[in-house]
C-alpha cells in the first residue's frame, strides 16, 4: 500500500522537521486564486512553470477545471479566497490533452456498473433528476471550456468588481502556457 510508505515518509519528514522549509500563513502572498485540473503531470510542473512557491496562491483543482454552475463548490471556495483570504486574482487553468476532453459518458457508466454500481442506484438518480451524461460529459476543447469557466467566475453576482480573472492553458510536455482570456 502506497499510503504505508507515505505515513513512513511523514515520519521522518516531521522528525527532521523538514516542514520548517514551507512555513507561511494562509493568506497567499500573491494574493490569488489557481484553479486547475486534477492531472497528476501538473502537481509539479504547474508552479515550477509560473514560479508558484509555497504559500503564493490558494490552489483548487477538479476534474478538468470545469465550473458548470455559479454556485458549485469550487465557486464557493473562490469567493472564500476573495472575501476571507484576501484573493484579488483568479486564474483558470486547463491543459492540451486533458482526459475530460474525450469522456465517453456511456463507457463510464459501464464502467460504473462493472466496479459495482448498481444499475438500480443509477436508474433512481437519472429518475430523480440527475442526469449523469450531462454531468459528466467533459468538453470539445480545453480552450473554450476554460472560457466557459472564466464567465461564469467574472459574471458571478457576487464577485467583486476588483478581482481580475484570467484564463490559461498549459502544454503538460512542456510546461508552455498561452493565455485564452485575460
Amino acid at each position: 500500500m502506497y499510503l504505508e510508505e507515505m505515513l513512513k515518509y511523514n515520519e521522518q519528514f516531521v522528525a527532521n522537521k523538514k516542514y520548517e522549509d514551507y512555513k507561511t500563513d494562509s493568506i497567499p502572498n500573491k494574493r490569488m486564486v489557481v484553479f486547475t485540473c486534477m492531472e497528476s503531470r501538473l502537481v509539479e510542473l504547474l508552479p515550477k512553470s509560473l514560479n508558484i512557491q509555497n504559500g503564493d496562491v490558494k490552489m483548487l483543482k477538479n476534474a478538468g477545471a470545469i465550473i458548470r454552475k455559479p454556485f458549485d463548490s469550487i465557486m464557493k471556495s473562490i469567493l472564500v479566497a476573495v472575501f476571507e483570504l484576501r484573493a484579488e486574482e483568479i486564474t483558470v487553468i486547463g491543459h492540451h490533452d486533458c482526459g475530460m476532453s474525450h469522456v465517453d459518458t456511456n463507457h463510464l457508466l459501464e464502467t460504473m456498473t462493472e466496479k459495482g454500481i448498481k444499475q438500480e442506484t443509477l436508474d433512481t438518480l437519472q429518475t430523480g433528476g440527475v442526469n449523469l451524461h450531462k454531468e459528466f460529459h467533459g468538453f470539445d476543447t480545453v480552450e473554450e471550456s476554460i472560457r466557459q469557466s472564466v464567465q461564469i467566475i467574472r459574471n458571478h453576482p457576487l464577485l467583486p468588481d476588483y478581482v481580475k480573472v484570467h484564463g490559461l492553458v498549459i502544454d503538460p510536455g512542456t510546461g508552455k502556457v498561452d493565455v485564452v482570456s485575460d
